[in-house]
């Protein structure tokens, strides 16, 4: 590989590292809707140059993530209704078939393997961690995906959830997190008994909760809405 080749495969390699982590920080509300960022500061955070911050900024932009403005300030954009409610669509379309295959065929593990994902999420719960319940609820649908033999459906729907784990992140606390350890166990349950239709039938009202939880965060923080 040249040099040259080999600086621009370092600077897309720096500007995906950037956009991983500020999409992180804007996801889980740790960077709030409103919020100005700089490509100067975040260049000197990292200690890089600012093509590859700006790159990065393009792309969260695109996602939907960053609002940039000619001569003014770039900010964290606010979030979307409109986008939550598509990214539930999209991840329910998604979700219910793979359920289904799930149920369908669980294979001889699936039901010890969800069982201890859900014993990992009370732990979770019963500390308080609301960033590691995030992950282990993440991760519980992520597994659902690899027992069906679909993990890449997965990653679709990863990159098509931002706007709404956003409102999630604003509803986390024990409450929230038992409600959806009791649905969690509600899908399992289903997938041992071999349940398609209960399987399917929990999961959407699983997923369903998305509207009333957006309806709820908008009264709750209305300037974090557009």
């Amino acid at each position: 590989m040249s040099e040259i080749a080999g600086d621009i495969v370092a600077e897309e390699t720096m500007a995906m590292r950037v956009v991983g982590s500020l999409r992180d920080e804007i996801v889980s509300m740790a960077m709030k809707p409103g919020d100005v960022i700089s490509e100067s500061d975040i260049a000197a955070r990292y200690g890089i140059s600012r093509q590859p911050v700006r790159e990065a900024f393009i792309r969260l932009a695109q996602q939907g993530l960053l609002l940039i403005r000619p001569k003014r300030a770039t900010v964290v954009k606010k979030i979307s209704p409109d986008g939550v409610r598509q990214s539930r669509f999209i991840r329910e379309s998604i979700e219910v078939e793979i359920i289904r295959r799930v149920a369908a065929q669980p294979g001889a593990d699936a039901a010890a393997v969800l069982a201890g994902l859900i014993a990992d999420q009370e732990e979770a719960s019963g500390k308080g961690d609301s960033r590691g319940f995030h992950l282990l609820d993440e991760l519980f649908h992520r597994t659902l995906a690899r027992l069906a033999g679909v993990e890449y459906a997965w990653q679709l729907i990863d990159d098509h959830k931002m706007q709404l784990d956003r409102v999630r992140y604003l509803t986390l606390g024990v409450s929230s997190s038992q409600r959806a350890i009791a649905e969690h166990k509600a899908i399992a349950e289903a997938v041992g008994r071999a349940d398609v239709a209960g399987a399917e039938r929990a999961m959407r009202d699983h997923l369903g909760r998305a509207e009333a939880l957006l309806s709820q965060t908008i009264a709750d923080f209305p300037d974090y809405f557009e």
